[in-house]
């Protein structure tokens, strides 16, 4: 049994976790229950797959995105959830994320737009004060979970980058997802190897993760097309906030080939003022 220990987010960084309804010191924990597949791949060649999947992503160039973000902590269950498109090969990336009510009640209820770039959360809508044609900007660098967890949704470019360094897998079985057939596959990653391999624009995200997380290895499941594309990915953290949360991400790819535009807001445009509580 692994008992991971836990740190919290201070000043500004913490309040713009409290927008998405996550205060967070994220520590790798969990796991996933199932069983193998009749044709299961050797541990050498199920780690090459997943290892190679962010590659596969940037060949492809774009795909349209669903994530979904899910905690539960004393018996309550709160789902998050975005929509949007990510471009692999410029690294940006663009969602739509939904709260609901019972994260942020019914007078804060809109959706929260944010744009994904490498070291940077930019986000509107965000409330808590900001006015509505604002944006708040977030350096990833400075989160102590690197923004794996803090917008409501994993950054689809994060969760394919942590697949770089998979370990442990294992080959499960032939699935489908969205209709499609895929492979799944189970193991853990490590987020310092995988900070140290990140191409450099990825690099500070991942290395404040290293930082911030107590214990650096994530459970993760991944599915993988017949083209060593990634369809789907499932990661599971464990964080401490006035009791134990876990938390398990989700982030559905498809529609590959769809553009994505992300236009970044102009200086103008970001709010530089105080963030209500």
């Amino acid at each position: 049994m692994v008992v991971h220990r836990h740190k919290r987010l201070r000043g500004r960084a913490a309040e713009v976790v409290l927008a998405a309804g996550v205060t967070l010191a994220v520590a790798a924990a969990g796991g996933c229950a199932g069983g193998g597949g009749s044709d299961d791949r050797s541990p050498a060649e199920a780690s090459a797959a997943v290892r190679g999947a962010a590659d596969a992503l940037t060949r492809t160039g774009s795909a349209r995105a669903r994530t979904a973000m899910e905690m539960a902590t004393g018996g309550t269950r709160v789902t998050i959830r975005g929509e949007g498109g990510v471009d692999f090969k410029k690294r940006m990336g663009q969602l739509l994320v939904l709260l609901p009510a019972d994260v942020k009640g019914e007078d804060e209820h809109r959706p929260i737009t944010e744009l994904l770039v490498p070291g940077a959360l930019y986000m509107k809508n965000r409330g808590a004060g900001v006015p509505a044609d604002k944006w708040v900007r977030v350096d990833t660098t400075t989160l102590a979970d690197g923004n794996l967890v803090t917008g409501g949704a994993t950054d689809p470019l994060i969760a394919a980058e942590l697949l770089r360094v998979a370990q442990e897998v294992t080959y499960v079985g032939v699935t489908e997802v969205a209709g499609t057939k895929v492979r799944h596959y189970r193991g853990t990653t490590d987020i310092g190897r995988a900070a140290r391999s990140a191409p450099a624009e990825m690099r500070g995200a991942l290395e404040a993760a290293a930082k911030g997380f107590s214990e650096d290895t994530v459970p993760f499941d991944a599915y993988l097309d017949e083209e060593g594309r990634l369809r789907k990915v499932r990661h599971r953290f464990t964080y401490v906030n006035n009791g134990v949360i876990d938390v398990s991400s989700t982030t559905l790819l498809y529609g590959f080939g769809t553009p994505v535009t992300v236009v970044l807001p102009a200086s103008g445009d970001i709010y530089a003022g105080k963030i209500a509580d």
